[in-house]
This record gives structure tokens, C-alpha cells and sequence, in this order.
């Protein structure tokens, strides 16, 4: 048997095992470990580098100017201090965009909310939007344009989706009819004042200080009118033209704060346009909306209210023809039907108990349905904005 040499023996062990274990590393030399040193310190100052980028690997989007690069003094110190113009009223800013300054185009920023009371001084008028005569404070325009219509106006979201808009009237007739109503409503509820009530300064201001948007009913002459009669001053077709203006002039300065009127009968007056456009001319020129309760399908108010610049709304139903709390119930959710499939909807009732209770009860379900209830002037259609 022959014994072989070292070299053999190797040929025999299982490959990458050596005779000594451990005998056989990887050397550098001296300049190779200074070499490696250095890349390793290299990598690590990359990764360093990197991780403290504000965005690894990213390139920065390109920084978008709105101003343009060159501007001149004048033209800059409009930017920094937009001119307000006073014409418009306290809350309108003009201001002309550096890009188009050789135009005579403007930009008109609107704050909706400077237009409105606060609720702590809500029930306190604005003296401002009064005009003073003979039959008492009249809502008028401003001298700078804004109307009852916006001053007077409660708060919304302003969001889209299910809007409903309810108004309860006969406001004024009983006191203590009128005292739960104002106490018990939710404050997006608008109420409707009677102008035959009693005390209605008072409880006017009482509903603006609990929140409400109001409203003023508006006796016109219905097509069985004398055998059914809304009372006193009320506006008829027979009547003389001067002698209408007057109950009219006398009815709106019942109360103040308020922002329209909104009809009290009246399917034959709002069916005659020889009567009812100098109504909403009247309505336009003060600056005040008209609600149509929707009683009357031969009403004409939309056309003239559109045509003389008064706001206008016009409801889907009567809450409580029925005043029976189910009947009443139902009549609200078909409100919410349709508002969910057209976006809107506005409903009318009457101060009576059962009503104000019933309500109460749907308003509260109705918002955790997602519905928002809003005042009516939120729904009105405004050739003015």
C-alpha cells in the first residue's frame, strides 16, 4: 500500500476542509485594510446622508408663483392690502390680480357670515335696515344694499345632500301657544308671526335670541273671501291700489327682524298679477323674500318675484292638514323623501301643541338620519346673489 505524499492526502478530504482548522484565512495586506476601511466609512456616511433627506430619492415638485415676476410698487401694495369697497358693504373685497392688472376684471370675495346677526344681539334691529314712517319701523334696504333678507338670515352649513326646511306660523295668536313653540323648536326652525297677534315685539325677540329665523304672514284674499275673511288688513283684488299699499305698509311694521313674508290664505290675490306685482315690487325694493305656502296651484308668485329681485320659496306640503301626531309624522317623512331625491324640501305647519311636539321629535331622528334642517331663507331662490 503506498502511503503518498501531503499532496495526495489532500486529494482524499471532503472539499473546503483543510488539515488545520483554521489555517487558512484570507490576508491583506496593509494598504488593502486602509482601502476597506474607507469604503466602509464611505457607505455608511451615503446611508446617513440619505436617511436625513427631507424626501429620499424624490425630486421636489416645481414651485408654482402666482404673482408674476416682475410687478410694480403700486401693483404690489394692492396685493399685500386689498381695497375694500364700500359700495357693497362692510364685507366685500376687491381686489385686482396681478396677472391681469392691465384689465379692468376683479376678483370679489364675498363673507356671507359678516352679513348676519349674531344670536346674543339677534332680536336687537338693525337700525340701518328701518325706515321710519307713519305706520311704524318698515324693513327697508341699506344705504350700502344689504337687505333684511341677509341681515336677519340665520346660519347654515352650506353643505349639499338632504335639506329640509320647515316653518311653523300663527305666531302671536296665543301666548302660551307661542311660548312653547319658541321654547320647545329647535332654533333651525323657522317661525311665522301672525300680524293679528299680540305682544309680537316681545316674542320676536325672544325667537331670535332662542335661535329662529322668522317670518311674517301676509293676509290675502282667498277665492271664498268674504265668507272666509283672514282678517284685518287684509289685501284684496277689488281693492284700490293706494288703499292695499297702505294695509300692506301697515302690516310689515308689526314687527322687525324678519326676513320675508309669507302668505296667509290668499289663493285668489296670488293668482292675479294686476295685485300681485305691485307686492313684489314692494317686497324687492325693501329687500325681503316671499314664501308661498303652496296651497294655491294658480299662484303666480315665482314669475313676479323673480321678475321685481325678491327672493323666493315656495313649500311642498302642509305638515298638519291632519293634526294627528302619526299623520303628522308621516307627512315629515315624505319631506325627507323628497329632499333626499331633490335635495331639498320645505314644509309648513301651525303653532298647535301636537304639531310643535311631533316636530320636535322628527327634527332630532331626522338628523341622525343625516338631514339637515336649515332655515327657509337657506332654500329660497335669490335673483340678488
Amino acid at each position: 500500500m503506498s502511503t503518498g505524499t501531503g499532496n495526495d492526502r489532500d486529494i482524499d478530504r471532503p472539499l473546503g476542509l483543510s488539515g488545520r482548522r483554521g489555517s487558512r484565512r484570507l490576508k491583506l495586506p496593509g494598504g488593502g485594510r486602509i482601502a476597506g476601511g474607507a469604503l466602509v466609512i464611505a457607505v455608511v456616511a451615503a446611508a446617513t446622508a440619505i436617511a436625513w433627506r427631507e424626501q429620499p430619492f424624490r425630486t421636489p415638485p416645481p414651485v408654482a408663483v402666482s404673482a408674476p415676476e416682475r410687478m410694480d410698487q403700486e401693483t404690489a401694495s394692492e396685493v399685500a392690502s386689498p381695497r375694500v369697497d364700500s359700495r357693497d358693504g362692510p364685507s366685500v373685497l376687491r381686489v385686482t390680480p396681478p396677472a391681469i392688472e392691465d384689465s379692468q376684471s376683479v376678483v370679489v370675495i364675498r363673507d356671507p357670515s359678516a352679513l348676519q346677526q349674531d344670536f346674543r344681539t339677534a332680536h336687537l334691529p338693525d337700525r340701518a335696515l328701518i325706515e321710519d314712517s307713519a305706520y311704524g319701523s318698515l324693513p327697508a334696504r341699506a344705504a350700502d344694499g344689504r337687505r333684511p333678507f341677509d341681515a336677519y338670515a340665520r346660519p347654515w352649513s352650506g353643505a349639499r345632500g338632504a335639506r329640509v326646511a320647515i316653518v311653523i306660523g300663527g305666531l302671536g295668536l296665543s301666548q302660551t301657544g307661542t311660548q312653547n313653540a319658541i321654547e320647545t323648536l329647535p332654533g333651525e326652525v323657522t317661525l311665522a308671526f301672525a300680524p293679528h297677534g299680540n305682544s309680537l315685539d316681545r316674542w320676536m325677540q325672544a325667537a331670535r335670541r332662542g335661535g329662529h329665523e322668522i317670518l311674517l304672514q301676509l293676509p290675502l284674499e282667498p277665492f271664498d273671501y268674504p265668507s272666509v275673511d283672514p282678517g284685518r288688513d287684509t289685501l284684496t283684488v277689488s281693492g284700490d291700489p293706494d288703499e292695499n299699499t297702505e294695509r300692506l305698509l301697515r302690516t310689515l311694521a308689526r314687527i322687525t327682524n324678519y326676513v320675508g313674508v309669507m302668505n296667509y290664505m290668499g289663493g285668489r290675490f296670488t293668482s292675479d298679477e294686476s295685485v300681485m306685482s305691485p307686492l313684489m315690487a314692494e317686497l324687492g325694493r325693501r329687500g325681503l323674500m316671499f314664501l308661498d305656502d303652496g296651497t294655491s296651484a294658480r299662484s303666480i308668485a315665482d314669475r313676479l318675484a323673480s321678475g321685481n329681485g325678491a327672493p323666493f320659496a315656495a313649500a311642498h306640503a302642509t305638515v298638519d292638514t291632519n293634526r294627528d301626531r302619526a299623520a303628522i309624522m308621516e307627512r315629515l317623512d315624505d319631506l325627507e323623501r323628497v329632499a333626499r331625491a331633490q335635495g331639498y324640501a320645505i314644509g309648513t305647519g301651525s303653532a298647535f301643541d301636537t304639531t310643535v311636539e311631533t316636530v320636535t321629535s322628527w327634527v332630532a331622528e331626522a338628523r341622525r338620519r343625516g338631514v339637515e334642517i336649515v332655515p327657509v331663507s337657506a332654500l329660497a331662490n335669490d335673483p340678488g346673489r
